[in-house]
């Protein structure tokens, strides 16, 4: 795997984290904040060969610290708000315990920028030089930048660890069946084509897109085609043609967009389309937005390797489903 290829993966799962934790509602804010200061700990000594650990499992509910390196002798603030206001609090609280130590500001959901420009009141003299010290998605993604290819694939290995959603099969086929449902009920001019053939190697598909930031997605889903397949086949059987109904619904989107874009960019527009396309239907009862997208990338990976989406390399003989 190449190096761009995991800073394009890396970039994607701390913006959907950071997307995630500034749109979730109040009752999973503060599951979703207690999952990323544990997430982040880990992260940073990764990228930064730092000790932190959560200071909850060291001294439950400490005013203005969330991680703790004692060996390193660093404090760190994770916060969803990015105000002066937020630093300052923590500075002032009572952190005499720490005078030798650095304070970090981690800002988990929110750019940061404004505030590496303003002066702080630190009471305590803690070492802390808002210009590296406070850290937000856009500085964190110029250090990953830096990184060594081996560094890039250990930081990823973590992420896939720590933000993949793990895969539930009877949740999921349940969701599957329920987002098919949705989408064949969609008012289609019906194109009378069969479903098509898989291509023997969709890797030579997806080099001939280019899709690169898209490969890790096709390549883990593509595992579930024959899932999807099992539900169209029950649903075509008792006559409803479902199956047709969503490939052209995916392939419209598909059709719509190609002109205007191309490679990964199209690709994920579909995802974008598909989704809205879901949770805008009369009948679509909400699940958690990582289900959704998670269903919804198996459906439109599944449509890829069925060549109802993207073109195949010129000449390409097929095998049947």
């Amino acid at each position: 795997m190449s190096r761009l290829h995991h800073i394009d993966f890396i970039t994607t799962k701390l913006s959907a984290l950071a997307t995630e934790i500034t749109l979730c509602g109040k009752l999973n804010f503060l599951d979703r904040h207690l999952h990323a200061e544990t997430f982040y700990a880990y992260f940073f000594n990764e990228l930064f060969g730092w000790q932190l650990k959560n200071m909850n499992t060291i001294k439950p509910n400490a005013e203005a610290i969330d991680l703790i390196d004692f060996k390193n002798k660093i404090i760190a603030q994770v916060s969803a708000t990015t105000t002066k206001q937020k630093v300052e609090l923590s500075l002032t609280k009572d952190l005499s315990s720490y005078s030798d130590y650095t304070f970090k500001f981690i800002s988990i959901s929110n750019d940061a920028s404004v505030l590496r420009r303003k002066s702080f009141i630190n009471p305590h003299n803690l070492a802390f030089d808002p210009q590296k010290d406070i850290h937000d998605l856009a500085s964190t993604l110029r250090c990953i930048n830096g990184l060594s290819i081996d560094d890039l694939s250990r930081i990823a290995t973590l992420i896939k660890k720590e933000l993949v959603t793990a895969i539930d099969p009877v949740r999921l086929e349940s969701n599957l069946a329920a987002i098919i449902n949705i989408l064949a009920k969609e008012d289609l001019n019906r194109v009378a084509s069969a479903v098509e053939t898989i291509p023997f190697n969709i890797d030579h598909k997806i080099d001939h897109n280019q899709l690169d930031v898209a490969r890790d997605i096709i390549e883990d889903y593509s595992a579930h085609h024959s899932r999807v397949a099992r539900i169209y086949a029950d649903y075509d059987r008792e006559g409803n043609n479902k199956s047709l109904s969503v490939l052209t619904a995916i392939k419209r989107d598909y059709v719509v967009h190609r002109a205007q874009l191309s490679d990964d960019d199209l690709f994920f527009r579909i995802i974008e389309c598909v989704i809205a396309r879901v949770q805008e239907g009369a009948n679509f009862t909400p699940i958690p937005a990582e289900e959704l997208e998670l269903c919804v990338n198996i459906l439109v990976v599944d449509a890829f390797i069925r060549c109802k989406i993207f073109k195949n390399p010129v000449g390409y003989a097929h095998a049947a489903s």
